[in-house]
């Protein structure tokens, strides 16, 4: 086998502080199914007094493809005696970085995080194999201002929202139109409402685009979808199976609270939404999918998260621990489980 070492992004510490390089490990032996050539002595070492992941392996240029895509990847390394050859990343990029980066506003989920959630929920799922082909669907329930959505539009992929604060939804979509008008990408944008047994239920944004006009033309675009309504009540309103994959921050139950059932109020409680939530969330998920969620747990012991996606019929995915500390109120934690019928 060969030896390897990536250099990762300086704003992983950021994001993770001291344990930005475990994140890394447990994020790396997750994408082992999809290569053709295993993992070995994944760890990290200091070269020239800078931090490396390092591992083993055979990779093949489709194995640097996916592992392009990695959330902290900067730059990818074969060690060749004492020396570092450099190997071209590429990864998934289908528009400027910036439709990730320039959104700024309270609660916002960071992008690298964002990006680490869907690529262990994919991974974990029956289309792990399709990451770098497009035509996925990702949907995020507790969608906010889009951070998932626009993750999933960098990959090519369609994205699906929920959101209950109409003014996140009426921000994102002034956010996305300003983006594609300064980029000069053709697109429609339209905020429409949305009738459930003769009564208005829900406002629908419905955006498409496409990278190029080439594209555009050609049909090649891409659509987001954001309905502004309660993710507990979302019957009527999407149609089964149109997701290959729901990836969604819960609600921290610090700065951020979810309606109660009663629609009168704001609980802090996220595990009341996730079991009030799940049932309707699966009815959109196709069979093979996985759902990755994120959260607090603080106000949430993983065990309690994990029995009810058990409950629904789901089947957990066994990843390296990524449990880590954001700040002193939060301690937070991924879980992946899988969908098979």
């Amino acid at each position: 086998m060969s030896r390897y070492a990536m250099l990762l992004a300086p704003s992983a510490n950021r994001v993770y502080a001291d344990q930005a390089a475990r994140i890394s490990q447990a994020e790396l032996a997750a994408f082992a199914p999809v290569l053709s050539s295993g993992l070995a002595e994944i760890a990290t070492a200091e070269i020239g007094g800078v931090e490396y992941l390092t591992f083993e392996s055979d990779l093949a240029e489709t194995d640097i493809a996916y592992l392009s895509n990695m959330s902290a990847a900067y730059a990818l390394f074969e060690r060749v005696g004492d020396m570092l050859r450099p190997l071209m990343l590429t990864p998934l990029a289908r528009y400027d970085s910036d439709l990730i980066t320039i959104p700024k506003y309270a609660g916002k989920t960071n992008e690298q995080f964002t990006k680490l959630v869907l690529n262990l929920t994919l991974l974990g799922s029956a289309f792990a194999r399709r990451m770098l082909d497009g035509g996925l669907t990702v949907l995020d329930p507790l969608c906010g201002r889009g951070t998932t959505l626009n993750q999933a539009l960098m990959y090519g992929y369609d994205g699906i929202g929920v959101e209950i604060d109409g003014k996140d939804v009426e921000a994102y979509k002034l956010f996305l139109q300003t983006w594609l008008k300064r980029k000069r990408l053709k697109h429609t944008a339209d905020l429409i409402p949305v009738r459930r047994q003769g009564r208005r239920a829900a406002r629908r944004l419905e955006v498409t685009l496409a990278p190029s006009k080439d594209d555009h033309k050609a049909g090649a675009v891409q659509k987001i979808i954001v309905l502004n309504a309660d993710t507990t009540g979302l019957d009527g309103l999407i149609k089964g199976n149109v997701a290959d994959l729901i990836v969604t921050d819960l609600p921290y139950g610090v700065a951020h609270g979810s309606y109660d059932e009663d629609g009168g109020g704001i609980t802090r409680r996220p595990l009341d939404l996730l079991e009030r939530a799940v049932p309707e969330w699966l009815k959109l998920l196709r069979p093979g999918g996985a759902v990755g969620i994120s959260w607090n747990t603080k106000v949430a012991k993983r065990e309690l998260a994990e029995d009810i996606l058990v409950a629904n019929g789901l089947k957990l995915i066994e990843f390296e621990p990524l449990a880590h500390r954001v700040d002193q109120g939060i301690e937070r934690d991924v879980l992946v489980a899988r969908k098979y019928s």
